[in-house]
């Protein structure tokens, strides 16, 4: 990515102005507002795509170390800017996308999407719910929404689209691909909400509503699982129907899908060794992540979220499915520890500092004098905190920039912390339907030519609305009955 000189003046002015222009408002300490203004700059250049989201971290790193806004000892500087590095969530993703690669090199990712291709291939709804299936299998172990949905599904969309002739270089992507198309991207925020470890942004979000609380509300593996499942697999299983109804396929019946299928499995083969300890590995985290051990034979048998993750990636490693040239060259699992460290490092010191109860403060006042419960409060700062979606061109952006604040002002009403954490959770996962800039799957599945610009906006206004319905009412009756409120 080449650097780009006017994104990058228009952050470094806004950052400047934060600092040195703008009052520093009542209530508010210096260190604290000039944390906000390297903070926001950071926002901006990201947005911009000044450089590479990790580039423009290690930059932030170093002008927080630089400026002492953390502590004005350089030493001390420096191990703040730091801090964030030790983290067990930035490993757990990091570690997580290195395992996915196994998905890619053994071919299992593939497999398993032609498996369910040949079953439930005979009609084109069909072919969608098996493209629908396949990417919720491979959710828990796929931290790159973006790998999951652009480098996994979709190529196999595109191959059952060009099988049928629906392609947009014929012109006749309308018989299939487009539906398909929708159907491939639609899938890919559902399961990403459904799994802490089904996209980056999600371990973000658990550590700052930990941070936030104080600790009290802790969402592990299998509680954000569980919560998430009955609204996520409601979503998943009428996300498809819709998109038939109000963008539907010309081609209804497609025998030739299994064909093509079962083909594909064919040439693929019988299950390989790797793809059988890949399987092995997979089952084996998913049974650690959910507590199994634990449940069974006592809490002393439970096992970290991050060392199942470094469990699952020493057996792949020692069996050979993946070796250290994998891994080194899996960049986005290094660059999402970099950025991710780094982002996560300003939102706590943003909090340690006290602009965000000074933030939250100042906005509980406001709505207070709307004389809304927190109720209504919550109603509003959820569909502001989703469709403000429309100005950010990254979910880790948005989440990093607005979910502390947001998820202070509704604790500040008398918001219920799990019952709101969820909320937002969910909502920081449907925002990702609304764009073709949205996350980093959208660009690849809109640059493949099956949707048009305005199909792809009109679409994905229309599935957010569903998802959120469904996705929050039936999260309501799912989460009173677990007692999260």
């Amino acid at each position: 990515m080449p650097f780009k000189p006017i994104p990058s003046a228009i952050a470094i002015l806004v950052a400047l102005i934060i600092w040195f222009i703008i009052p520093i408002p009542t209530g508010v300490t210096p260190e604290a507002w000039h944390m906000l203004a390297l903070f926001i700059g950071t926002i901006v250049a990201i947005i911009g795509k000044v450089l590479p989201i990790g580039a423009i971290a290690i930059i932030a790193v170093t002008l927080v170390a630089l400026t002492g806004v953390t502590n004005e000892s350089p030493k001390e500087a420096i191990a703040d800017a730091l801090s964030s590095y030790s983290s067990p969530l930035i490993w757990l993703i990091g570690i997580a996308v290195m395992i996915s690669r196994g998905l890619i090199k053994t071919g299992l990712g593939r497999r398993i999407a032609y498996y369910f291709i040949s079953i439930f291939g005979k009609k084109t709804i069909g072919v969608a719910y098996s493209l629908t299936a396949a990417e919720l299998m491979i959710a828990p172990i796929t931290p790159s929404n973006t790998a999951r949905g652009g480098g996994i599904i979709h190529p196999i969309m595109k191959s059952i689209a060009q099988s049928f002739h629906s392609t947009p270089e014929e012109g006749s992507q309308k018989k299939i691909g487009s539906y398909l198309a929708m159907v491939n991207y639609h899938a890919n925020p559902i399961t990403s909400g459904m799994f802490i470890t089904a996209t980056a942004p999600n371990p973000l979000v658990v550590d700052l509503v930990n941070k936030s609380t104080g600790g009290d509300i802790q969402l592990s593996w299998t509680t954000w699982a569980v919560a998430m499942f009955i609204p996520g697999m409601l979503c998943l299983i009428l996300m498809p129907i819709v998109i038939y109804l109000i963008y539907p396929p010309e081609v209804k019946q497609t025998p030739d899908a299994k064909n093509f299928a079962k083909d594909n499995l064919l040439e693929m083969g019988q299950v390989s060794t790797q793809e059988k300890i890949m399987l092995g590995v997979f089952a084996l985290m998913l049974i650690l992540w959910a507590n199994i051990p634990a449940l069974l034979l006592g809490e002393q048998y439970s096992v970290d979220a991050t060392t199942t993750a470094f469990i699952g990636l020493s057996t792949l490693i020692l069996t050979g499915v993946l070796t250290w040239d994998d891994i080194l060259q899996e960049k986005s699992a290094w660059d999402t520890i970099i950025w991710f460290g780094a982002l996560i490092m300003m939102a706590s010191y943003l909090n340690k500092l006290g602009l965000i109860s000074w933030f939250s403060e100042n906005i509980q006042a406001m709505i207070a004098m709307t004389g809304l419960g927190w109720i209504g409060a919550v109603v509003i700062l959820t569909l502001v905190y989703l469709y403000i979606h429309y100005l950010f061109a990254s979910t880790t952006a948005h989440i990093t920039a607005l979910f502390a604040a947001f998820y202070a002002v509704g604790l500040s009403l008398g918001a219920p912390p799990m019952l709101y954490a969820l909320i937002l959770a969910a909502a920081g996962n449907i925002m990702m339907t609304l764009t073709h800039y949205a996350t980093g799957t959208a660009p690849v599945i809109f640059n493949s030519g099956y949707v048009t610009l305005g199909e792809w906006w009109g679409v994905g206004a229309v599935m957010s609305v569903v998802n959120l319905v469904i996705w929050i009412g039936a999260g309501l009756l799912w989460w009173k009955f677990l007692g999260y409120y």
